[in-house]
């Protein structure tokens, strides 16, 4: 058997953050959710069964909670910052697909949430 890639994926990452354009946003907070794939060059893992041929969920976790500590404007520059940390640290990923959803965006309606997907190779 050929293996091309695999994937990481984390999903349904709840935190609590500052991120908006209103000053309310920022200064209040909200609840975001986020959704995170990463593609990975390199799958020697699965035959030595070895996380150091791979990269720990964990790992990704902290680089996600760190970041969104981070107050932001837009949903885009969190994905983008998020993004960076993750191929700046772990050379095995070739390429990240993330979604950050606003859990409860300040425009009314019933369960409406608001996001933003992004995806970047190395």
């Amino acid at each position: 058997m050929q293996i091309e890639n695999y994937r990481i994926e984390l999903r349904d990452i709840h935190l609590f953050a500052h991120h908006g354009v209103m000053e309310q946003e920022r200064l209040i907070g909200a609840e975001f959710t986020v959704d995170i794939v990463l593609t990975m060059s390199d799958w020697s893992c699965a035959e030595s069964d070895s996380i150091d041929g791979t990269v720990s969920y964990a790992d990704v976790y902290d680089i996600i909670k760190e970041e969104m500590k981070k107050p932001s404007n837009l949903l885009e520059n969190v994905c983008s910052r998020i993004m960076e940390a993750i191929i700046d640290r772990f050379d095995k990923v070739v390429e990240v697909e993330i979604t950050l959803y606003k859990d409860t965006p300040p425009m009314g309606g019933d369960r409406l949430r608001a996001g933003v997907t992004m995806n970047g190779r190395r």
